[in-house]
């Protein structure tokens, strides 16, 4: 690993580290996890899928509206590399999307559609618990080297630890509540983007950076923020 790389790394697991302080933000956890983890294995997009308080995987957070859209698309269908590492708790590793249509057809068809060519996918996943799963996604064909999977097996897991850390000190109804209203914050967080989007001539990526920014140099959760955009209550 070159010093430059491994440089960021070490930036990115401090990052991680600040964020899981008491009532941490879970959204703002997740979002600098595939953030980083996409810059340090150099994928084209990636996302996070959590499942809620019934089991049923949600997209969390994401990079881009790629990302997002192809997850959106799996989980929908109830197939893809993202639901097979969560419901096996194993890594599945896609060099390929085309040679894998006969398992995920749905899948296949809108990652190529998105221009997305080969997937990696890791279960976020500690003591035979699995809390969702991290997706990365390249626009060409090929195998993650096992360098980048150890980087991104290490930025699961540290999200996937602080996950359950923070679940472990609160009373367990608390920290579902927690969660759920982490899950429930990105229907609200979707409308604000796409209000920055019409007022400020925006792309969705680019709303979403202005939302969080803000949310950041303001010292505020991301969901506080986007209920006021939403509301008219704040114009970025």
């Amino acid at each position: 690993m070159d010093a430059s790389r491994e440089t960021q790394l070490a930036e990115a697991f401090v990052t991680l580290a600040d964020t899981l302080v008491a009532d941490y933000d879970v959204v703002d956890l997740v979002h600098t996890l595939v953030t980083a983890c996409a810059s340090l294995v150099d994928a084209s997009a990636a996302g996070l899928a959590l499942a809620d308080r019934t089991g049923r995987l949600e997209v969390l957070a994401s990079t881009s509206e790629e990302s997002r859209l192809v997850d959106l698309m799996q989980l929908r269908a109830g197939q893809g590399p993202c639901v097979e590492a969560f419901t096996s708790g194993t890594v599945v590793s896609v060099p390929d999307v085309g040679q894998v249509v006969g398992s995920w057809p749905t899948f296949v068809r809108g990652a190529e559609q998105l221009g997305l060519r080969s997937a990696h996918c890791i279960p976020m996943r500690l003591r035979g618990e699995t809390l969702g799963s991290l997706n990365l996604f390249w626009r060409t064909p090929g195998v993650l080297p096992e360098s980048d999977v150890a980087v991104a097996r290490g930025l699961a897991d540290i999200a996937t630890i602080g996950i359950l850390h923070q679940r472990a000190v609160a009373e367990s109804d608390v920290a579902r509540r927690q969660l759920q209203h982490a899950l429930d914050s990105r229907v609200l967080i979707e409308q604000a983007k796409g209000v920055i989007s019409h007022t400020h001539s925006l792309d969705m990526d680019a709303a979403f950076a202005l939302l969080r920014d803000h949310a950041r140099v303001n010292g505020r959760r991301l969901q506080e923020v986007a209920d006021d955009v939403v509301a008219r209550r704040l114009t970025l």
